[in-house]
């Protein structure tokens, strides 16, 4: 799992140029999406900290969906009454539980990814599947791209037919560059999906290499057609990439950043809000 934190930073010297030259998200389109609230948040939880301690620091946040870790092994391993007890204390505060794993093995594992989420589906105690596959991390992504492309999307096509429940995706913001089949394959995976979740992982935004530039490819594709669209934010510590995270500016300027990207998003209409990554570290910023 600590392979999502790479996301945001392969083919950044790529993309600083590209993604300036891309317009803005506009108004007009977005098959008839609405806008979200301001302050519309949800937040990672790849760990197993208390149930009540999670819940309680969430509401107070105004997190409205959390990304909660399912092991592969739920309904064997004891995990079970920690998530039974999230899922009461979440109703109770109005907040949507999704079920969260990934690994770039299933790009074409697709028997363990489909084992998985019929186990998350076997507990009856989530809305949705957020998945975070990082096909770029396997050795298959430079040996044989294509191959690869067309492996995760028909991962994507599977866990989709699979299941009634919504599927999410989480992204880097550069997938608008690559092309299968002759389709480029940011609106392939469009296409498979509910929502999608950018990892666009920076600390300013807007300007150069921001969270607004570099997330403005999706959103646009997204009100183009009618899907939702969350921007990440990190808040773990990166050594490689600084401006990448808040961990260094720390809370205060988290949440002013939040708002500016909330003020920045008013005319995007496949903007769902902000994502956070992740609990553990976001609770443990300095002010």
């Amino acid at each position: 799992m600590k392979a999502r934190l790479r996301a945001g930073l392969v083919s950044v010297v790529v993309l600083a140029a590209t993604a300036l030259a891309l317009p803005a998200a506009s108004s007009a389109g977005g098959a008839g999406l609405t806008p979200v609230a301001p302050n519309t948040r949800a937040m990672w939880l790849w760990d197993d900290p208390p149930a009540d301690e999670v819940v309680s620091w969430a509401a107070e946040r105004n997190v409205s969906e959390i990304f909660v870790y399912v092991t592969p092994t739920v309904l064997t391993d004891g995990s079970l009454p920690r998530l039974r007890e999230m899922k009461q204390r979440a109703d109770q505060n109005r907040i949507r539980l999704t079920a969260l794993s990934g690994d770039p093995a299933w790009t074409t594992g697709h028997a363990a990814a489909l084992a998985w989420q019929r186990a998350v589906v076997s507990t009856g105690l989530f809305a949705g599947i957020h998945l975070d596959v990082e096909p770029y991390l396997t050795n298959g992504w430079n040996s044989n791209l294509s191959a690869t492309l067309k492996a995760y999307l028909a991962l994507l096509d599977k866990m989709r037919a699979a299941s009634t429940l919504p599927l999410e995706a989480d992204v880097p913001f550069w997938y608008g560059q690559y092309t299968v089949g002759g389709k480029n394959l940011a609106d392939e995976v469009l296409r498979r999906v509910k929502a999608i979740t950018v990892m666009s992982y920076r600390d300013t935004v807007t300007g150069p290499n921001s969270i607004m530039t570099v997330s403005a490819d999706w959103l646009r594709r997204g009100a183009a057609v009618g899907k939702r669209v969350r921007l990440g934010v990190e808040t773990g510590p990166l050594a490689d990439c600084s401006y990448c995270t808040f961990a260094e500016e720390g809370a205060t300027r988290l949440g002013a950043a939040m708002a500016e990207v909330d003020a920045a998003t008013r005319n995007s209409p496949a903007f769902a809000g902000i994502a956070v990554h992740r609990y553990v570290t976001w609770r443990n910023l300095p002010a």
